[in-house]
Order: structure tokens, then C-alpha cells, then sequence
């Protein structure tokens, strides 16, 4: 990656992080640099002079900048950790606003409201990351998840499952081949890793359909997530698709943990055992 790249994804990223672009060039520039007047700034980062004035003051404001009262006056930019940090505080203190600000807008809780039939679908990783995130957070007895590709398996998967282990939940986790479950158990000593033997995870035998299941996800035996991606064949993008059901008696859920007491997962596996208990 050159400097030209570096110089412009930073530039982008400072802008989703909240500052505007004349701002973002300005910081940039000056961390360049061991320090610059507004001239230097406006000739390295493409601002107008007369807007380099406006962008430090609010660089300023939020720390990222240091001024010195010369005339003309020089101003240099934090350290990048110090950056970094003040922005990654800034970030979280929005977050916690924004959570704050939107549960005041939660509907009341209804106990009476049946749940037993809903079934929702989430599109794009990250949303999907998230939603399996919260439901094993919120295991109270058993988690079993099937992952039916490498990449799913993350750090950030691991420790949540992990984390679900150290507090008492059952955890099971099956795998889509012999290789992924190494990886697994090597990251999970203490959860029991089994190989699905569900070819149709990686694979359809349908001609032309790419389609392969990202992950299978029971929890307590009544909330079940179930996604798959779509490789583009040109760019090579995935996209990732789900649905997610709640309720005991929900039919989504019935079907997978159906599926799993049949034992259609592994024949010798202990998810059937498990889901035959329900």
C-alpha cells in the first residue's frame, strides 16, 4: 500500500469517525509533518488557506491539534496513539448516547405479546455477526452452533462462545470439515467441537446455485439463526443472508431441532442426543 492509499483511507476513515473532510485533509497533513503553519497545511492537504483556520479550530477543540501563538502561528498534531484514542473515547461517548436516546424510544414491554411464530431475516455480515453475538450472550443453558465455512469462525466468535463456556452453558460446536474442527478445538479446548458431515453446508447440488451455509445457531433450544453467502463469481464479494426465529414452538425452530434429533447432523454426534432431550 503506498502513501497515496494510506493518505486517503485515512482521510475517510477520520471522516466516518465524525470529522468533516477539510478537517480529516488538515489532521492528515499535519501528521505528515512534525508541524506547519496554515500555508504548509493548505498546500500538502488541497484545503483552501482560508478554511485551514476553521478545520484546526475544531481539531483543536477535540484535541487532535496543538497550536503554537507565533505569527505566523504553527500548529502539529498529536501523537497518533493519542489521536486514536481520543477519537476511539469520542466514538464510545456517542454510542452510549445513542443507546441511551434510542431505548427512550423502545415500545413498552408487553409479557402477553406470543412470540412463538416470529421469524425475521438480516442481511450483510456484520449484522448477522452481531445478532449471533447477542444470542450467545444471552444463552442461559446451551448454545449449538454448526459453522459451515472457515471464515466464519472469528476471534471474536471464539470468545464469546468461550465466555459462554466459563459461565455454564453447554456449548457445542460442529464444524463443516476435519480441518475447521482442528481449528476450533484448538481454539476451544473446553467445548466439545464434532464434524457435521453435512456436505450441503459447502455445497449445492443444485447446478449453478453458489450458495453456501455460513452458520447454523440454536440457543436454549427455542431462538434459532440460520445464514448463508452468495459469492459473486466476478468480483469475488460474498454476501450474507439470514433468517432468525424465536419462540419454542416456533416452526423454524422445530425443523432444525427435528433435524438434529434425527441425528441427520452426525450420526455419532451429541447435538442429536442433546436436541432429543427437547
Amino acid at each position: 500500500m503506498n502513501d497515496g492509499t494510506n493518505r486517503q483511507d485515512a482521510i475517510e476513515l477520520l471522516q466516518e469517525l465524525g470529522l468533516k473532510e477539510y478537517e480529516a485533509r488538515s489532521f492528515v497533513a499535519l501528521a505528515r509533518r512534525e508541524n506547519g503553519t496554515a500555508k504548509d497545511i493548505s498546500e500538502m492537504s488541497e484545503v483552501p488557506r482560508t478554511r485551514v483556520y476553521d478545520a484546526i479550530r475544531v481539531l483543536e477543540s477535540k484535541g487532535l491539534v496543538e497550536t503554537q501563538h507565533t505569527s505566523p502561528q504553527v500548529f502539529r498534531a498529536v501523537s497518533i496513539d493519542e489521536a486514536v484514542n481520543t477519537l476511539r473515547t469520542e466514538y464510545a461517548d456517542r454510542v452510549s448516547s445513542l443507546r441511551s436516546a434510542l431505548r427512550g424510544l423502545e415500545p413498552p414491554d408487553d409479557e402477553s405479546e406470543d412470540v412463538t411464530h416470529e421469524v425475521w431475516s438480516l442481511s450483510g455480515e456484520q449484522g448477522i455477526t452481531s445478532r449471533t453475538q447477542q444470542l450467545i450472550e444471552g444463552a442461559s443453558e446451551e448454545v449449538v452452533l454448526v459453522i459451515g465455512h472457515d471464515d466464519t469462525f472469528t476471534d471474536r466468535l471464539a470468545a464469546a462462545l468461550q465466555d459462554a463456556e466459563d459461565r455454564g452453558v453447554t456449548v457445542i460446536v460442529g464444524a463443516a470439515s476435519e480441518p475447521l474442527r482442528a481449528t476450533i478445538e484448538a481454539a476451544l479446548p473446553n467445548v466439545e467441537v464434532f464434524v457435521s458431515g453435512l456436505e450441503w453446508l459447502q455445497q449445492s447440488s443444485l447446478p449453478g446455485d453458489t450458495t453456501e451455509i455460513s452458520r447454523l445457531l440454536l440457543v436454549d433450544r427455542q431462538a434459532i439463526l440460520v445464514s448463508s453467502f452468495t459469492r459473486n463469481s466476478e468480483s469475488g464479494h460474498a454476501h450474507e443472508q439470514a433468517v432468525f426465529g424465536r419462540g419454542f414452538d416456533n416452526g423454524l425452530v422445530a425443523i432444525v431441532r427435528r433435524l438434529m434429533a434425527t441425528g441427520l447432523l452426525s450420526e455419532d454426534d451429541p447435538v442429536g442426543q442433546l436436541a432429543d432431550r427437547g
